[in-house]
């Protein structure tokens, strides 16, 4: 081995900065000094050893080599570039294309890719296509660079590397293995399915990546990021032998494509077959776990890991977090405390997580904290923030979201003006959510359904039919949640002609397929609430798919109309399908039962509830059933269910349970029931005047005086009723 090739050698194999050194002052000893081969070989060791002020000796070098006049070759010239773009030297290396130029070695295909990657390298694609076209006789080389420098570019621009192929093959050169992945990486970056799957043919047809473990591992990112994720697992199913990369990339693919089971039944072949993970196949395997709810499973990886002593890194660490935020959200905090190094993703997980267990506050205050630690929150940062205020309902905190997202011109992202809509609407402050949504520049499907649900929400149903008449207008493609909002619209209207009309609309709008299931089960509500109870029936008879919420919808719409028979005879059915009842089935067959008074009954089906379907009840199950007892006069027996209530602050059971206390003379009960609602303070117009008649019968005239002066207060003002007259089909609200 000669000296310079020995030198190499020690410099490829350099362990520290003192070995450095030392090899460093022999080979200047040892006169290499100006060894172009060499020369790089030092520049690279000392980046990698994070030295880069000591190895601008390379650029001074070159700067010699002119002085003295001395002649620049190719090499001398790639390795210089490469040099600029380690040290970040952009106008240095303009400097060396200028040279090249006045040397005449640009028209070199080996100094033209060499310039071409350094323009890329600083974002300079227009400076390489120049490049690119002083190139005189073009090889396979810089074809294969000038793709990479489209594909590396991204944006539409990277369409750019599909005519470079092209105008390669005219030339008569064939792409190889590089330039077809290359090309894969293009693909993969527009998500261009059919450009992926022709390069996929010509590989084929050329036998080109056969048993080539990189090749095929990049046509499977091209096609897991082109969403065709069948495709992705078919060449992974022809490849042999599989290294781990490619298990990696499978278990991505179908994280990506929401198949979280198949992703954790990946891992369990792999372990089948003896195949070792590595910690990105553990923190996917992780990541499945989290999406699947496997909680044990994901601890049980958690285990494994500390036994075999792996250190996560930051994205096993985000994944470690999200498994725990699912199920404990203060071990996932003190995980996420000990990190040392944290980016904006794990904040947005840990957000997340806080989001999920309704710890609204903690979410805020974390977002807060990111801003602090002078991360620069993204747009998952942004969204869960206003995710947050708009569960919290703070109309000022709300404001100061808005305004901090306007100072950094976020406001013109189309996905946080939809959710800035949405926050104000469910902040109660409608008119600012209309105010967003007339200032935005562009508009999507949801921003119409958002400010849409927000005027159903807020009882201006008047204003939602108009906005879905503008929604037609703009020739929008509907979807079944705008349906939805439009029919829970009427249905506060009770405008029942023009129901009957968005009906023949659905039908029309589907053109004979299949509908949405939640159109139809939002039908038989809307029906029934407008007094049809057999048009929803009919609805419901001629429906093929039946799921559990629309068996709940007809038991509901038969309980709203008195029909208790049906709505039992339907839950005998229910059961005879071997239909599950949810918590919402049995509240709807309680209230038919309570409003219907048949006590027998609704005990039965509160005692199936607990005993055969193990639900816990909730309090909406405990208020039913007060309510049940209290109209049939039951008092005792309802009192003593309110007192072992898990909460015995539900203001309609202690209502309920006052309405009777009124109608059957139990006056001492519904005395505690009223001093329990004093010292609770559930103040309320409707609840006053229960208690005033109980106290009245009680003869306690001085506390009737006490709760008639409490009514006077503007906080219990009466909200007027009115009726909803059809006078036309336009349904006029006569108050």
């Amino acid at each position: 081995m000669c000296i310079p090739e020995r030198f190499a050698s020690l410099l490829d194999r350099c362990p520290h900065v003192p070995f450095l050194n030392n090899l460093h002052a022999r080979i200047i000893v040892s006169g290499f000094r100006n060894n172009a081969f060499l020369s790089s070989k030092l520049f690279r060791c000392y980046a990698k050893l994070g030295l880069l002020p000591h190895s601008k000796w390379v650029l001074n070098g070159f700067l010699d080599l002119k002085q003295w006049k001395i002649g620049l070759d190719a090499l001398r010239v790639t390795f210089c570039l490469k040099s600029c773009i380690a040290s970040e030297r952009f106008e240095f290396g303009r400097g060396v294309h200028g040279d090249c130029f006045k040397f005449n070695l640009n028209s070199d295909c080996f100094v033209g890719s060499s310039l071409i990657g350094f323009y890329v390298k600083f974002g300079k694609l227009e400076d390489a296509c120049k490049v690119f076209e002083e190139i005189t006789n073009k090889d396979i080389v810089a074809y294969t660079c000038m793709i990479t420098a489209y594909a590396k570019c991204g944006g539409s621009s990277a369409y750019g590397a599909f005519q470079v192929a092209y105008r390669m093959q005219e030339q008569g050169l064939r792409p190889n293995r590089v330039t077809l992945i290359s090309l894969l990486y293009t693909a993969a970056k527009l998500e261009a399915l059919e450009e992926g799957r022709a390069i996929h043919g010509y590989a084929i047809r050329r036998g080109i990546g056969i048993l080539d473990e990189v090749f095929e591992t990049s046509l499977m990112d091209m096609y897991h990021k082109c969403r065709d994720v069948e495709m992705a697992a078919s060449v992974f199913g022809k490849m042999n032998p599989r290294a781990i990369g490619s298990w990696n990339t499978l278990m991505v693919a179908y994280l990506h494509n929401g198949q979280a089971l198949e992703a954790f039944e990946l891992l369990c072949l792999m372990i089948s077959r003896k195949i070792l993970p590595d910690l990105l196949t553990l923190a996917n395997a992780i990541l499945s776990c989290a999406n699947l709810n496997f909680w044990c499973h994901g601890r049980s990886i958690h285990g494994y890991m500390i036994r075999m002593g792996i250190e996560p890194d930051l994205v096993a660490s985000t994944a470690l977090v999200d498994l725990y935020s699912k199920f404990d959200a203060v071990k996932a905090r003190k995980m996420f405390d000990k990190l040392g190094k944290k980016d904006a993703i794990i904040y947005n997980v840990m957000m997340a997580g806080y989001l999920e267990n309704e710890l609204y506050g903690e979410a805020i205050n974390l977002f807060r904290e990111l801003v602090d630690m002078s991360i620069n929150p993204n747009l998952g940062s942004f969204l869960n923030l206003i995710s947050a205020v708009s569960n919290v309902r703070d109309i000022k905190l709300a404001r100061y979201v808005h305004g901090y997202i306007l100072r950094h011109e976020l406001i013109k992202n189309l996905e946080i003006a939809n959710q800035i809509i949405n926050m104000y609407s469910k902040c109660g402050y409608i008119l600012y959510a209309k105010e967003v949504f007339n200032r935005m520049r562009y508009r999507d499907l949801v921003s119409w359904t958002s400010l849409m649900m927000g005027y159903v929400h807020h009882g201006q149903s008047d204003e939602a039919v108009t906005l879905f008449r503008l929604m037609q207008r703009e020739k929008l493609k509907l979807d079944s949640i705008n349906l939805v909002s439009l029919l829970q619209a009427l249905s506060q209207l009770g405008c029942l002609s023009t129901v009957k009309e968005v009906h023949c609309f659905i039908y029309r709008y589907f053109h004979g397929r299949a509908r949405e299931l939640s159109v139809n089960n939002c039908l038989i509500t809307t029906y029934a609430k407008c007094g049809r109870i057999d048009m929803a029936t009919c609805l419901f008879q001629q429906m093929t798919e039946l799921s559990v919420t629309t068996w709940n919808a007809m038991i509901a719409a038969y309980g709203m109309h008195g029909h208790y028979r049906e709505a039992l005879e339907l839950f005998d059915q229910m059961k005879s399908g071997k239909v599950r009842p949810d918590e919402v089935t049995f509240t709807s067959i309680l209230s038919a039962c309570s409003h219907s008074g048949l006590v027998e009954e609704g005990l039965k089906v509160f005692s199936i509830m607990v005993e055969e379907y193990s639900i816990v009840p909730c309090e909406v199950h405990y208020n039913c059933i007060v309510d049940l007892l209290s109209r049939a006069g039951e008092l005792t027996e309802a009192y003593n269910l309110v007192k072992s209530m898990p909460s015995t602050k539900s203001s309609a059971a202690l209502s309920a349970l006052l309405s009777g206390c009124r109608l059957y003379g139990g006056t001492e009960i519904g005395e505690t029931i009223t001093d329990q609602m004093i010292k609770l303070e559930l103040r309320n117009s409707g609840y006053c005047a229960l208690v005033s008649s109980i106290f009245a019968g009680g003869g306690r005239w001085d506390e009737v005086a006490k709760i008639r002066a409490l009514t006077k207060d503007k906080i219990m003002k009466n909200t007027a009723g009115y009726s909803l007259i059809e006078l036309d089909k336009n349904c006029t609200r006569r108050e």
